[in-house]
């Protein structure tokens, strides 16, 4: 049984929030470098009540949202959905996932059920999961991005007000590979059209930050050593223009314009298509999908492998693209 609360704990050293109150700006940096940032569940857990604390406090206007080290993120930690997912773990459940650890007062759907699954990712839909706080945060909110923008990370990124991105970096989502969507579809057509998100869904490979300039989904594009006086560029910018009631305001209009688009819908519906994961069939034996044998495999070798058999500018890996 996890305990969700030791979870949140030691996530707590991984995610840094910090306050410049005279200009009323709020720092949270995943703190993870060894690990590419990757977030674990209670590291969603925590960056959602960091996003809600936010929100409420006077003393924060804007919000800037990064990476330590090298990389923004490489989404969630796939050593922990490994062993959540693993066919040797028959008594797998997710309560942990939900901020819940009372088993004897909560039983868990059991293997096989829809809910199993689907309870789960219709969770990733609302804002205390930790997927999509950001489209319900009602300051300014901007993210940083260099290295890998990928998975997890990418909802971020999208759902963030302003991206300002090194020139190095390269964005995608690795489940388009082994699931073939993520929960945020809907809002990623709308971010970045259909016809180059179409290119990104259907062959898997990661965007760079010129093509995703090209597509509007990044605000400034400037070299690695230029990223943090760029962001903070505009972050002051933001800091002193309108009274954070006028943002409040803007912010509304910009959620009912979203809401009208169908943000929300898209991400529940995306939630109900996930949940069917179990049922989706491969063409071969050799075919690669999360729910199956994947993890049996040695997950690490089986990424790797995958990767390689694309060609080297579209690879996610920085070392793969590097190898014929």
């Amino acid at each position: 049984m996890v305990d969700t609360n030791e979870l949140k704990r030691e996530a707590r050293q991984y995610l840094r929030y910090e306050k410049d109150k005279e200009n009323r700006i709020a720092y949270l940096t995943f703190d993870r470098p060894d690990a590419f940032n990757a977030v674990t569940a209670g590291m969603r857990l925590v960056y959602a009540e960091l996003i809600h604390q936010a929100n409420i406090d006077d003393d924060v206007k804007v919000l800037v949202i990064r990476g330590a080290g090298a990389h923004f993120g490489t989404g969630g930690d796939l050593p922990e959905q490994a062993e959540m997912f693993s066919e040797d773990n028959p008594d797998a459940n997710f309560l942990h996932e939900f901020d819940l650890d009372e088993p004897e007062n909560v039983r868990y759907p059991p293997k096989g059920s829809f809910r199993f699954l689907h309870g789960l990712t219709d969770y990733y839909s609302k804002a205390r999961a930790g997927c999509r706080p950001l489209q319900e945060f009602k300051k300014i909110s901007i993210v940083e991005v260099k290295g890998y923008c990928y998975g997890w990370h990418f909802y971020q990124a999208a759902d963030a007000d302003l991206l300002v991105s090194s020139d190095e970096a390269l964005f995608g989502h690795p489940s388009f590979r082994y699931a073939g969507w993520g929960p945020r579809l809907w809002t990623w057509v709308e971010t970045i059209g259909l016809r180059k998100f179409s290119e990104m869904l259907f062959t898997g490979r990661p965007f760079t930050a010129q093509e995703m300039d090209k597509t509007n989904f990044v605000n400034s594009i400037v070299p690695l050593d230029q990223l943090d006086a760029e962001t903070r560029k505009y972050a002051l910018a933001c800091s002193r223009s309108r009274p954070t009631d006028v943002v409040a305001v803007q912010k509304t209009f910009l959620e009912i314009y979203k809401q009208y688009r169908g943000e929300y819908m898209g991400s529940m519906l995306t939630g109900f298509v996930e949940g069917m994961l179990p049922m989706m069939k491969n063409d071969r034996a050799a075919d690669v999908q999360i729910g199956g044998d994947v993890f049996g495999k040695g997950l690490n070798n089986v990424v790797k492998d995958l990767d390689m058999e694309y060609p080297p500018e579209w690879r996610l890996s920085r070392g793969n693209r590097r190898k014929p």
